[in-house]
């Protein structure tokens, strides 16, 4: 069977050369195609209106049998004109932003619910997430499940924006991290290892240690947390493995099944040599334990 699999993804050059997530994910998309006789058209665009465009050009050449969708916006107009086209596709997402095409989902709630969770048992009271971009639903959900499970245990939090970059994790991490010492965050969670390590480095340039000054955990496990300095926490997602679900979805779309829906294994917390303990002025009134190097699953 020669089957092609078309890929546009709207990403930043800097972000994607540094970023592990996108190779693990199109190895575990061809893990599945290459045996079939399948391949990936992996196209990189500067814009989401570009993505549009390319699978519009990909649907008059016929150069697709079906498409991925990832990094979409709320009634993202993808959706739509994969619809239009009548191209099989499927979403790399949440069921409310596929609207009714076949999706797989990481479970991004529950995922965030845990890292949080990790650190209220560490004795963190002031946690702040450093997020992707706004516009795209799935950091929308995560920042929904932050500011949930913090308020739900008193925790004071900050959030901001950024863009996936080592640039940006670096630069929002010193902004929080120049508050006084009763003010700033205690634990930052990232959205993923390339803004964590940004995020490290700019804890070193204010003179802080981590973990003993602040927590760092990163949202995507790679082996740029493990060979960090200290080994980064992560939340470690199996990404093979939901690329070769995407894989999967796109091959039973092709073949005219039903749309369906996939959940993705839940991320799990790895705790590694930055995370600990509160400082003790900050963790007044939660108990910490020690992070060791256990694992503890986001399973909920």
């Amino acid at each position: 069977m020669e089957l092609t699999v078309g890929f546009a993804l709207a990403k930043p050059a800097e972000v994607l050369g540094a970023e592990p997530y996108m190779h693990e994910l199109v190895a575990g998309i061809e893990r599945v195609l290459v045996p079939q006789g399948g391949s990936v058209l992996l196209r990189i665009v500067p814009s989401a209106a570009e993505v549009q465009a390319t699978i519009r050009r990909w649907a008059d050449g016929g150069l697709v049998d079906a498409v991925i969708l990832m990094d979409l916006e709320p009634g993202d107009p993808a959706v739509a004109l994969v619809r239009e086209l009548g191209m099989p596709a499927v979403v790399s997402g949440d069921l409310d932003t596929a609207s009714g095409l076949s999706s797989v989902w990481s479970q991004d709630e529950l995922v965030m619910d845990a890292a949080v969770e990790a650190m209220l048992r560490l004795g963190h009271t002031r946690i702040a997430h450093l997020s992707g971009p706004e516009r795209m639903a799935h950091t929308r959900l995560r920042r929904a499940a932050f500011e949930r499970a913090a308020a739900a245990a008193g925790a004071k939090t900050a959030v901001r924006e950024g863009d996936y970059s080592e640039r940006s994790g670096r630069e929002l991490a010193a902004e929080l991290l120049r508050e006084n010492a009763e003010e700033r965050p205690t634990a930052i969670v990232a959205d993923n290892d390339v803004m964590a390590i940004g995020a490290l480095e700019a804890a070193r340039e204010a003179g802080l240690d981590v973990p003993a000054d602040v927590s760092i955990v990163a949202w995507d496990d790679s082996a740029l947390c493990q060979l960090s300095q200290p080994a980064l926490s992560a939340m470690s997602h199996d990404v093979q493995t939901i690329g070769e679900l995407l894989a999967t979805a796109a091959l039973a779309a092709v073949a005219g099944e039903a749309p369906g829906a996939v959940r993705a294994p839940v991320a799990a917390f790895v705790a590694r040599g930055s995370t600990a303990a509160a400082p003790v002025a900050a963790a007044a009134g939660v108990a910490p334990e020690a992070s060791g190097g256990s694992e503890a699953s986001g399973d909920r």
